[in-house]
């Protein structure tokens, strides 16, 4: 989805996906954007005051999704919410949005058997254009234009997006702005992901799917799906990122991308503090053990911290806000993050997701 479709180095079939991605991503369009896909580089114009905030994530096949278990518009989704999140945690307004896609032929095929496992009477639809299903349905909630991006050939199937935002000059948010006296507060509930994933490896596993098994999709029972929905479709808090900015209600903020005891860490690590939790305080999904809500990743809520004194509201534009805990000064020997509970207090490791870990959990 080059900005620049350049005929020596496409092919038609390239030349025709590019125009069916433009021509449905004209409809993202946002007073923001002067100059989308079509040229060189896109073209933005930000307000009088304000910073730029860019962030880019990476999602892989068979790391962050399965083309066997996710449905093309639930990786869509996953895809730009990832990016999304980032820029709420930082309290920014969304810009544009940058996509870059690498495609396995091997989708084709799939898309032929996935038609026929379905029973489909009529043309099947085609893998990208669910995928863009997704996408762009988050984008156009969010205000977010699709501007620009890159295709290509990959063995493997990856997406990766490129968020550009905006913020008011020396308003972002900040992971190293906690101060002791502090307190935590998370927004929606945790760990919804983590049990939707634990549920779809069950799922598979009663299905006889193996982790390295031929892709043979999962069937899922419509009695599953909503429980599903926090895994397949979460919802990165842009409005709830902009009130925390806005009001100046925060001190400092990270989304809960890789479970809420990591992102603690990172956040404690980053302002030079240590933290306590109150583990009956936490906000858990239906269902959800107290494992998943502390080390789940993938919620995209966000974790802030507030000054005593601040009014934070029970709820941001909908969306519940629960007081967790608390910003400790940092004593060396003590534990960085400590969790309060029946037992009494004890060290909470940060046990979420981390790339080339041992302890990583709450991805494929």
């Amino acid at each position: 989805m080059e900005n620049s479709p350049k005929a020596t180095r496409e092919s038609a079939g390239e030349r025709e996906l590019l125009a069916r991605i433009r021509a449905r991503a004209r409809s993202t369009g946002s007073r923001e954007l002067v100059l989308g896909i079509g040229d060189d580089c896109a073209l933005m114009r930000l307000g009088p005051g304000e910073e730029f905030a860019v962030t880019t994530d990476l999602s892989i096949e068979d790391r962050h999704f399965r083309l066997d278990w996710h449905p093309p518009q639930s990786i869509g989704h996953r895809t730009l919410a990832r990016g999304l999140s980032d820029l709420a945690a930082m309290g920014a307004r969304p810009v544009a949005a940058f996509l870059s896609l690498g495609l396995p032929a091997k989708l084709v095929q799939m898309e032929r058997l996935r038609s026929a496992h379905a029973g489909a009477q009529s043309a099947h639809r085609a893998w990208i254009d669910r995928f863009l299903d997704g996408f762009l349905a988050l984008a156009q909630a969010c205000g977010v234009p699709l501007a620009g991006g890159d295709l290509a050939e990959s063995p493997v199937a990856v997406a990766d997006v490129v968020l550009a935002g905006a913020v008011k000059r020396g308003k972002a948010l900040l992971r190293s702005g906690a101060r002791p006296g502090d307190v935590l507060y998370v927004t929606g509930a945790l760990g919804g992901a983590a049990a939707g994933l634990r549920r779809l490896e069950e799922l598979a596993a009663r299905q006889g799917r193996r982790q390295d098994a031929k892709p043979a999709w999962l069937k899922i029972p419509a009695q599953m799906e909503a429980a599903l929905d926090a895994h397949f479709y979460p919802q990165p808090r842009v409005a709830q990122g902009l009130a925390l900015a806005q009001r100046g209600l925060a001190h400092a903020a990270i989304d809960l991308s890789d479970g809420l005891s990591t992102d603690l860490h990172h956040l404690c690590e980053e302002s030079g503090v240590a933290a306590e939790v109150d583990a009956a305080a936490l906000p858990a999904a239906f269902g959800v053990t107290r494992a998943q809500a502390l080390h789940g990743g993938e919620d995209y809520e966000l974790l802030f911290a507030a000054a005593p004194a601040t009014r934070v509201p029970r709820a941001l534009d909908g969306v519940r806000v629960t007081r967790i805990g608390r910003v400790l000064r940092r004593d060396r020997g003590a534990p960085r993050v400590t969790l309060l509970g029946d037992g009494g207090p004890r060290a909470l490791a940060a046990r979420g997701w981390e790339h080339f870990s041992p302890f990583g959990s709450g991805r494929l």
